[in-house]
């Protein structure tokens, strides 16, 4: 089975840094890495070259043009560069326990699709986490919150079975799928832009498709690093557009993935 860790970014090179050398700690590798760039610097093109040389598996930039906030248009250009059987997708500002791959891997199975957990590192000791060379986390530790789900116990992660319903703990930072889920229901949706709701309307199309969520609970962690919250401006236009989802039970979306395949099948370069 071919994987891709999917990882989306803007602009925090020094957070991306983190994450990628969480990657490279990984007790177990995906086949590819593909990160999904939204319009980033110099500065993230520069990160991202010295971990190509470090890593022993691919590495893709995925970038497009910086004109707000389009984080569904960049994962769907991202994905279609990529022919991996099952996706991991992490956000850019999320560090991975060494054992985030190989939690997700052994939990995947056909017609579902899996979210986890995610710690959140207090605001005081990002600086200080941000210059760590290795970053780990003792359930006990003071940097983090929510530390109840800092918990690894892979013999409890099977207490946890696939579901029908929408979970509110679903987090499109801790998220892994199979590629031919994600196209049958033609990725996220590009009429959604700016902060909000991307992540939880492409999963209720999935749902609505009969492919089942399950939570991955005391395994697949992640640690998001504080910031400031991004602008909450487009989350009631997008809210609308999941309403409209759960009451018309859509499965498909009109302006998703599938425009991008069809440039890969031309040899169009994609934009």
């Amino acid at each position: 089975m071919k994987t891709a860790l999917l990882l989306s970014t803007y602009n925090w090179p020094e957070a991306l840094n983190s994450v990628l050398k969480s990657l490279a700690a990984q007790t177990v590798l995906p086949s590819e890495v593909i990160i999904a760039d939204d319009g980033s610097g110099k500065s993230t093109r520069e990160v991202i070259s010295q971990f190509r040389k470090k890593l022993a598996i691919p590495v893709k930039h995925i970038w497009q043009k910086d004109k707000g906030f389009r984080k569904s248009a960049i994962l769907n250009k991202a994905l279609a560069q990529s022919s991996a059987d099952y996706i991991i997708q992490i956000d850019g500002d999320c560090i991975m326990h060494k054992d985030f791959i190989r939690d997700h891997l052994a939990r995947a199975e056909s017609g579902v699709f899996l979210f986890g957990s995610r710690v959140n590192i207090k605001p005081e000791v990002v600086k200080k986490i941000l210059n760590l060379d290795k970053v780990q986390f003792t359930p006990f530790s003071s940097s983090i919150k929510n530390k109840t789900r800092n918990i690894r116990i892979p013999a409890f992660q099977e207490f946890y079975k696939p579901k029908s319903d929408f979970s509110e703990k679903t987090r499109g930072c801790n998220l892994s799928y199979w590629r031919e889920d994600f196209l049958s229901v033609n990725g996220y949706d590009e009429a959604m832009e700016g902060w909000g709701r991307e992540d939880s309307e492409f999963v209720i199309r999935l749902l609505n498709k009969n492919i089942k969520g399950k939570r991955l609970r005391y395994g697949g962690i992640v640690y998001h690093i504080y910031h400031p919250e991004k602008s909450k401006e487009f989350v009631k236009a997008n809210s609308e557009i999941q309403q409209r989802t759960i009451k018309e039970n859509k499965q498909w979306c009109q302006n998703g993935v599938a425009k991008y395949l069809a440039q890969n099948s031309m040899n169009k370069p994609i934009e």
